[in-house]
């Protein structure tokens, strides 16, 4: 439910970033487009000053103006003319012969706002009079608007508000489109989270996604009934197989203790007892890998002592009359001495068997295996190390990665099942834990164990045993 959320209140996120987008792009849109418009414009650019500065009145009070100013409005393709105070024209320059040379104050008036005939004009003050330039007809478009500050403050802050509200109205409605999305997908996000823990789901076939909904169903139905098979097939072979299996490794025990046989009959009778107790341990493998997979083997949880737990794995070794090639150690300081922690003692009791018999199993000519057992910051370490032929980079990457093959290429790759690895790594996830496997210099390989550990797991009183 938590991821479901997440990715919700991230696509909601997503959403407002491409709104925010949207009205980026559109600003700069706009803007590009008036850019272009403005570079486009055929608006003729008459220097209106520079025109004004070369017309003057001589002495004798005739207006005139050099070639430059005729030259720009030749350029322009505009004319003009200067009236004096009684609207006479006292000067021209190309101004089309239609056009009166007489004005009143009015039509100067109206001229200088709007147009005079076709023309748009452009008026500019002289010492001489009254500049006027006309450019060519539909040229130049002139409008006139007069208003009041307070309405176009009015209209300004409207504009903001309608802006504002917009954004407002989309956001809202992204915020209920995601809403109505996760409303309907999360049931089926938890559906697959259901089932990808090995629980039954059961999504109402209706609305909108009704169809997922019931694949979803259907789905979960079929990975149930596999696993179901599967471990029950399991759990079958694992039975048939255990009573003739205990039959044969009975008889192959008596041939192996009986004196009267000849020594070839008795190596024989040992090699059968020792491959069946290999396939007796692959099927108890195979048993428990399966149910610690999908969370059939509950943890009976009691108080470990990891020190005591270490120390009763290495003294079963010896007690079986381990082969001499083989030696142990166990270390532990004071603090690892003072730790406990919940755990289950069966499968935690495996864990290290299994990781000391993979040791064995990889160095058949022998190797000193050392358990430590340490205290990290609030955890603890179990660590076995053994100096034997050891394993590649690549292989350790391999293992480290969550990855185990079904077997490697060692010296005593018979018979390596490729469960005992897994089955340990699972009983170290099933305590929330950490498996690390590492080099040894010059040779050999050290697997480490992390288990989580609370502040309070410390005995107060404690007394250190020595090995």
């Amino acid at each position: 439910m938590a991821a479901a959320k997440r990715f919700f209140r991230k696509y909601l996120f997503s959403s407002f970033l491409i709104l925010i987008s949207f009205l980026i792009i559109n600003a700069a849109l706009l803007l590009a487009v008036l850019l272009f418009s403005w570079n486009s414009s055929t608006d003729p650019d008459i220097p209106v000053a520079q025109i004004a500065d070369r017309i003057h009145t001589n002495q004798q009070g005739t207006v005139s103006a050099d070639a430059k100013a005729s030259e720009l409005l030749k350029e322009n393709a505009a004319w003009g003319m200067v009236l004096n105070d009684e609207g006479t024209v006292v000067w021209e320059e190309a101004m089309p012969s239609n056009l009166p040379r007489q004005y009143s104050v009015t039509e100067v008036a109206q001229f200088s706002r709007w147009y005079l005939d076709d023309y748009p004009v452009l008026v500019q003050e002289t010492a001489s009079g009254l500049l006027v330039i006309g450019c060519p007809p539909n040229s130049i478009v002139k409008y006139n608007f007069v208003t009041d500050t307070a309405y176009v403050r009015s209209v300004l802050v409207g504009l903001l508000i309608v802006v504002v509200c917009n954004v407002v109205l989309l956001l809202l409605l992204f915020w209920y489109n995601t809403r109505k999305v996760e409303k309907a997908v999360t049931p089926i996000l938890n559906g697959i989270e259901t089932i990808s823990h090995g629980k039954a789901v059961a999504l109402a076939e209706k609305g909108e996604l009704a169809a997922i909904n019931a694949e979803v169903n259907r789905a979960g139905s079929y990975i149930l009934r596999k696993d179901q098979a599967r471990t029950e097939w399991i759990a079958g072979i694992s039975h048939d197989i255990r009573t003739p299996l205990s039959i044969m490794l009975g008889y192959a025990g008596e041939i192996e203790d009986d004196e009267a046989l000849p020594v070839e009959t008795r190596t024989q009778a040992t090699l059968i007892r020792k491959k069946g107790e290999k396939l007796r341990q692959l099927i108890t493998d195979l048993n428990l890998t399966s149910k610690l997979e999908y969370a059939m083997q509950p943890l009976h949880l009691e108080t470990i002592y990891p020190v005591e737990l270490a120390r009763q794995v290495i003294t079963e070794y010896l007690n079986n009359g381990v082969d001499q090639n083989y030696s142990f150690e166990l270390q532990a300081d004071e603090k690892a001495h003072a730790m406990l922690f919940q755990g289950d003692s069966a499968l935690l009791t495996r864990l290290m068997d299994n990781l000391i018999g993979n040791a064995m199993n990889h160095n058949p000519n022998g190797c000193h295996i050392l358990v430590s057992v340490t205290k990290q910051e609030n955890a603890c370490c179990l660590r076995v190390i053994d100096d034997g032929v050891g394993m590649s980079q690549a292989q350790i990457d391999t293992l480290n990665n969550g990855i185990f093959p079904k077997q490697f290429d060692t010296q005593d790759s018979e018979g390596a099942h490729g469960l005992g690895l897994r089955l340990s790594s699972q009983i170290v996830q099933a305590h929330h834990g950490e498996i690390l496997f590492e080099p040894q210099s010059p040779s050999g390989l050290a697997v480490s164990v992390i288990i989580p550990v609370s502040e309070n797991n410390l005995l107060i009183d404690y007394q250190i045993v020595g090995w």
